[in-house]
């Protein structure tokens, strides 16, 4: 029998429905320029609040630095303006007029969001301001554990909205959160896309919903450090991405591959960088306090600085220590450390050449990082063009930080904090996801060949005309065979 709070929480999402359709309604008949100012002024309005919402969201979550998740609200604001203000989304986005095609943007309506506990406020900022971008409404489904920084940074932005006099409720944000009222809002016949961002069991229950869905799947990102790297450059932005906001990224790096002709200096550099290399005894305790005996990943480390991760291990660390790093036998389930940790732990692995690197990087990927990332630090090219050619990954980073570049701070991909995995990672695209993923297109193409062909009267007398022709020459064989008998008698 349901409880009193899982009906609240199911009128709550039918209510928020209900009121998104209508304010989606009138959204869509904004211009394009309409659009586009109201998004300009949220990314501002966001952008304005990007310290006070970061500091809620650690104090809400208990993961992650306020510095770092201050420069992802800037990021999900701002730096996501600038790159999608000249998309067109509205009426008339594409005009071939040599093929005579023309495409129109039909808005897909009123969109569900589910939001992790590790990017909350950023991820709140960015699908908000994607959804209106491309005409929709969105309504948030927050995680338990970050609703008061996602009701945030709902609020900071329907204040603007208001001040703006856009239709109330193309913003809306659950706050009584219960699997049944999400369901609920995931499966609702008004909804018309989920946009999953978050664990595998949340995608996976959102592309069951029965609702289109655009979900992304884990990152077990492997980094490769070929022998002809800049070696000082790749070991300090492998340092600065999985140290960035404590591994909350799901694009940071998880597991490290070097040669073995470049491997001590390596760890010296990574040694320099203030990283830990754990012993046997210390690797063993930590991979205790990474995977449970049940096997899954222990919530309580994640987001959490080295100091306190080795704290919960029960093992002691130097106090400017800022990763743990372990060397690596093996991958799976029996290797902790070649896991998604989202942590600032790394797994670290020694090959004798490229080659068994490309292998060992598609194994971590088969484990539980598909369709995700991939970083490669080198200068050889035709090792850089090897790797992209063979490995299932939607995005292959090159001498960038992993975290950074793959939600486009490092390099020109989309800005992004929902990644497309492909269907090699169980998810409907490969995207960095845009406005350009949120609206359907119309396409208007206009008749340029005609096709002749005989009408079906002329068919059939021609049809019928073979048969008889043929009937015909089959008598005059068999005729020809009696006469020829009884000539014979």
């Amino acid at each position: 029998m349901l409880e009193d709070r899982d009906l609240k929480s199911i009128q709550m999402a039918r209510n928020l429905v209900q009121k998104a359709k209508k304010a989606q309604k009138e959204l869509a008949e904004y211009s394009q320029e309409q659009i586009d100012n109201l998004v300009s002024e949220l990314a501002k309005a966001a952008a304005a609040e990007a310290q006070p919402l970061a500091e809620l969201a650690v104090k809400d979550t208990g993961m992650g630095i306020v510095e770092d998740k201050v420069e992802k609200n800037l990021l999900a604001s701002t730096g996501l303006w600038d790159y999608i203000k000249d998309m067109k989304t509205v009426g008339v986005v594409r005009e071939d007029r040599e093929k005579k095609i023309t495409e129109v943007a039909s808005p897909m309506g009123v969109i569900a969001a589910l939001v992790p506990s590790t990017n909350p406020t950023s991820t709140t900022i960015y699908k908000s301001l994607i959804s209106l971008k491309a005409a929709n409404a969105i309504i948030f489904s927050p995680h338990p554990s970050a609703q008061e920084c996602i009701q945030k940074a709902v609020d900071v932005l329907n204040k603007k909205l208001a001040e703006l006099g856009a239709p109330e409720g193309l913003i809306g944000c659950m706050d009584i959160v219960s699997l049944e009222g999400t369901s609920e809002l995931m499966s609702h016949e008004d909804v018309s896309l989920i946009l999953a961002t978050g664990g595998s069991a949340m995608v996976k229950a959102a592309y069951s919903s029965g609702t289109p869905a655009l979900g992304v799947g884990p990152g077990n990102v492997p980094a490769f450090i070929e022998r002809s790297a800049d070696l000082d450059k790749a070991v300090a932005r492998i340092m600065q991405s999985k140290t960035f906001d404590n591994g909350t990224i799901c694009a940071s790096e998880q597991s490290v591959i070097v040669e073995s002709c470049i491997k001590d200096e390596v760890v010296e550099l990574f040694k320099k960088e203030n990283a830990y290399f754990l012993d046997a005894d210390e690797s063993k305790k930590v991979e205790d306090a990474i995977q449970p005996a049940h096997g899954g990943l222990n919530a309580a480390i994640v987001g959490k600085s080295a100091q306190k991760i080795a704290e919960i291990a029960g093992i002691e660390v130097p106090s400017n220590c800022r990763v743990l790093i372990s060397e690596t036998g093996g991958v799976g389930p029996d290797y902790p450390f070649s896991r998604e940790k989202l942590a600032p732990l790394l797994g670290f692995y020694t090959v004798e050449n490229w080659e068994e690197a490309c292998d060992l990087s598609m194994e971590i990927l088969n484990y539980g990082g598909l369709g995700h990332s991939l970083g490669i630090h080198s200068k050889n090219e035709e090792v850089i063009r090897a790797f992209s050619l063979k490995k299932p990954t939607s995005r292959m980073l090159v001498n960038t930080p992993t975290a950074l570049g793959a939600t486009g701070k490092t390099t020109n991909l989309a800005p992004s904090f929902t990644l497309g995995c492909g269907s090699k990672g169980g998810n409907a695209t490969s995207d960095n996801i845009t406005p350009l993923n949120l609206f359907d297109r119309r396409r208007i193409a206009y008749g340029v060949r005609d096709v002749e062909t005989s009408t079906p009267q002329t068919q059939t007398a021609t049809s019928n005309s073979n048969l008889k022709d043929s009937g015909e020459e089959e008598l005059d064989i068999i005729i020809d065979k009696i006469l020829e008998k009884l000539s014979q008698k």
